[in-house]
């Protein structure tokens, strides 16, 4: 039967890959909707290729050269977050959010409308609304699938087990580029070297979040979520291999691991199919042409957005909502050239902890409008940081 797919963030690598996909099983999947902030060109491309019903572009200039681009195209062009939104709300059997930050929450929210897959690959909106998101899903009968390695690795160990018999499961982090690089020397790290992803090729910020270690720690209160796990069952390893994406510890002792070779359209495969399987055309995993796995504990004193996030984990509440915000701001600023690379946690922390009443106070699913207000509230204070440092 043929999939209808809607691609928010078509553009990024996380949409060039799930097209890789599509064009590997042309007969599986039929494009419902191609989402882009920005590329006009690349979207324009994207849609004679693969005739979807709608696009939409981040605004009216946006849309106008789309229609230059494409006087043939019969579908719709919609602007902005609204026309995320309501692009989202039309029928499809997966969609897919690779909308990069806070951004994505608005279309997710109204992805859970109709009872269907949501493949996450966007952490920020888990991490900014995760109880009210897994609550809209389950009562619309929305399945969200985790397209991150690690969160996909623990979905694929959990499925069919007893979740009360786990005891504890572990994120793997490749610890980025500045692994082994001392705390003096991390003060003059620039954008460009930040970007350079040892092991997976990504977008600049989520680059930028792995090499502070802030992705490590939004993936775990992604998971603290999606698998509605106690905040002391969840750990990191780092990993530099990449290989291990995720480790579930049980209680008779057995801990199972889930090894893939760091290639995205393994995650995306398994969700775009679920619950089949379907060849993503990545090479079989060569553990002898590998050799050695490693792992070590993360160093949180040189990667202090790794505790961060894991404070504000425990917290609850809003506190991660801050947290996500305020480092959005700090990433910008950062490949902005605004700030320096050990200023992020220095900002986040400032940000997180001028508001210590946020977290327990609130309910446990705080509402949509309390999170877009602390979310607001994160970004001003960060720029009143930024001012104030500059």
């Amino acid at each position: 039967v043929m999939r209808r797919v809607s691609l928010f963030g078509a553009t990024g690598t996380i949409g060039d890959n799930a097209l890789k996909l599509v064009d590997l099983h042309p007969e599986r999947f039929d494009i419902e909707v191609l989402s882009a902030a920005q590329n006009v060109e690349k979207l324009a491309a994207l849609a004679r290729k693969y005739q979807p019903k709608c696009l939409v572009i981040g605004d009216a200039a946006g849309r106008d050269a789309l229609r230059a681009c494409l006087p043939d195209f019969t579908g719709d062009i919609l602007i902005g977050p609204e026309g995320l939104v309501e692009a989202a709300q039309r029928p499809s059997d997966v969609t897919i959010m690779a909308i990069v930050g806070f951004a994505g929450l608005a279309p997710a929210m109204a992805a859970c409308q109709h009872r269907h897959i949501l493949a996450l690959a966007n952490k920020e909106c888990l991490v900014a609304a995760g109880p009210l998101l897994m609550q809209q899903a389950q009562a619309k009968g929305t399945r969200i699938l985790p397209v991150d390695s690690e969160h996909n690795a623990i979905f694929q160990l959990l499925e069919g087990r007893d979740a009360a018999s786990v005891e504890q499961m572990v994120l793997t982090a490749s610890g980025g580029p500045f692994l082994h690089t001392d705390a003096a020397a991390l003060r003059d790290v620039t954008p460009a070297m930040a970007v350079k992803h040892p092991n997976w090729t990504m977008g600049a910020k989520i680059s930028v979040d792995s090499a502070t270690l802030m992705n490590k720690g939004l993936e775990l209160i992604e998971a603290h979520y999606l698998f509605d796990v106690a905040p002391e069952k969840l750990d990191v390893l780092v990993h530099p291999q990449s290989v291990v994406h995720g480790l579930v510890s049980f209680a008779d002792g057995s801990v199972l691991a889930q090894k893939a070779s760091p290639d995205m359209r393994t995650p995306l495969a398994h969700c775009m199919a679920y619950p089949e399987r379907m060849d993503a055309g990545v090479a079989p995993l060569d553990l002898v042409a590998i050799g050695q796995l490693s792992f070590e504990a993360p160093d949180r004193e040189r990667f202090p957005c790794l505790g961060l996030a894991e404070h504000a984990m425990r917290v609850g509440g809003l506190a991660p909502t801050l947290l996500n915000g305020a480092n959005e701001v700090a990433v910008a600023a950062f490949l902005d050239g605004r700030i320096g690379f050990c200023d992020i946690a220095a900002l986040v922390e400032d940000v997180v902890s001028k508001q210590p009443e946020i977290g327990l106070a609130n309910s446990p699913v705080p509402p949509l409008e309390a999170i877009f207000e602390a979310d607001k509230r994160a970004r001003q204070n960060a720029l009143v940081w930024l001012d104030q440092a500059a």
